[in-house]
């Protein structure tokens, strides 16, 4: 009988308590590590090409960078921005338009993709149980090297569900610890930021968790009409989830179809391209006044939320052995 090693789920005092309940999870470094290698190997595409971490890659906040739009098997090209994974034991739905509501089976829908890597899950077991590495993994954390479906999502999730950014010279300001002194511009961007953009970045997750029409121009290409496509409601037309903006500097490009590059453009859309519609978010009805000097202040402010610590911890980049 292996011994297993529990890993602990960690996070500030001053964050709410997660959404997710972990009570499915092993919450053991074997599973931790099965989950790990599952996320960096193409064997979860149906031509062994494409991996979870083709679209997130850890150096830039577990999304891609690279293009607009995510690319999958075959040079497709999927129809939106990559999100970014982190934090997400907070989170009760996942895409852009909320089409997943629990963390569990969120990899099916990158995995049954036509887009991205265009599989089944009952493919992934054969050729799962096919492999000497991972019934040795998979047995690691069971005790049993049979490769179940059930077993494959829930070691994703006990990977990705510890992916989990607060150190940041943000946090350390708000912790008041060594690190963490604000410059008079950056607590200036912090007060912009708190006045004009938390009402739906709220701290400390910097998400609301929130659906919300941000005022952006429909993309005549893709028509996309965000959550409104799986409610069938009009109410939520043009509505997208609020993403957070932890790591923010290094997750660009920015918005459902990566139509920004930069944050400046993010700011000018914010300040002077909102389109007025029946949906729009009541919190952007009302101009955002900012000059230049604030525009500056608050992106300085924005830099403080990145996190090395997460960027380039070890635990989470590809595992070079089993």
């Amino acid at each position: 009988m292996i011994q297993h090693k529990e890993v602990l789920f960690d996070y500030p005092e001053y964050w709410p308590k997660p959404a997710y309940d972990f009570s499915k999870l092993s919450m053991t470094e074997e599973e931790f590590q099965l989950g790990r290698h599952l996320f960096y190997d193409p064997i979860l595409s149906r031509d062994n090409t494409i991996s979870c971490a083709s679209c997130h890659l850890q150096a830039t906040g577990f999304t891609h960078v690279d293009h607009d739009l995510s690319h999958g098997i075959d040079g497709n090209i999927g129809t939106r921005n990559s999100m970014t994974l982190m934090n997400l034991a907070w989170s009760t739905s996942f895409m852009w338009d909320g089409g997943v509501n629990h963390i569990e089976v969120q990899a099916l829908a990158p995995i049954t993709s036509e887009d991205e890597m265009d599989n089944s899950l009952e493919a992934i077991v054969e050729k799962l149980n096919a492999s000497e590495k991972y019934k040795t993994l998979f047995y690691r954390v069971h005790n049993d090297s049979v490769v179940t479906g059930q077993k494959t999502l829930l070691a994703l999730t006990q990977f990705v569900v510890m992916l989990n950014s607060y150190n940041s010279k943000y946090d350390k300001y708000i912790r008041n610890e060594a690190g963490g002194e604000f410059t008079a511009q950056e607590k200036n961007g912090l007060e912009l930021f708190r006045t004009n953009c938390a009402s739906c970045h709220k701290e400390p997750l910097f998400t609301s968790q929130d659906f919300k029409n941000i005022g952006l121009a429909v993309d005549t290409t893709l028509n996309d009409f965000g959550r409104m496509g799986i409610t069938a409601n009009k109410s939520d037309s043009l509505k997208f989830k609020v993403p957070t903006l932890r790591n923010i500097q290094f997750t660009s490009p920015y918005m459902h179809d990566g139509r920004f590059e930069t944050l400046q453009e993010v700011l000018q859309h914010y300040t002077t391209g909102i389109q007025q519609s029946n949906t729009l978010a009541p919190e952007l009805k009302n101009d955002i006044l900012l000059t230049p000097n604030e525009r500056v202040d608050l992106l300085v402010f924005l830099r403080t939320l990145s996190d090395t610590d997460f960027l380039f911890n070890k635990r989470f980049n590809y595992p070079n052995n089993y």
